[in-house]
């Protein structure tokens, strides 16, 4: 019975050290993964995105993979979903 025990407790700290792992790391990556898809499939005209290069405008179009977004007066570029970081302030 001595040895199954202590074989047991081998193992002990490495099933620790990976449930600590995945709640510290894996989990609220996978949290903020899922939060920000729903994001992108919320997205409308009107909503001020912020890009992940740091471009600021306002959405125009939404389409299946990409996001019109007018940055100035007349000057609108066309990104990729996945290419918005944030959204500043949802229109009602």
């Amino acid at each position: 019975m001595a040895p199954q025990s202590s074989g047991i407790m081998q193992f002990l700290p490495m099933v620790l050290i990976f449930g600590i792992f995945y709640l510290m790391i894996i989990r609220p990556e996978q949290k903020k993964r899922k939060e920000h898809q729903e994001l992108l499939k919320n997205l409308k005209r009107g909503d001020k995105v912020v890009t992940m290069g740091g471009i600021h405008g306002t959405v125009q179009d939404v389409r299946d993979n990409t996001v019109m977004v007018e940055i100035d007066a007349r000057c609108s570029i066309e990104i990729d979903k996945a290419a918005i970081a944030t959204v500043l302030n949802k229109t009602a």
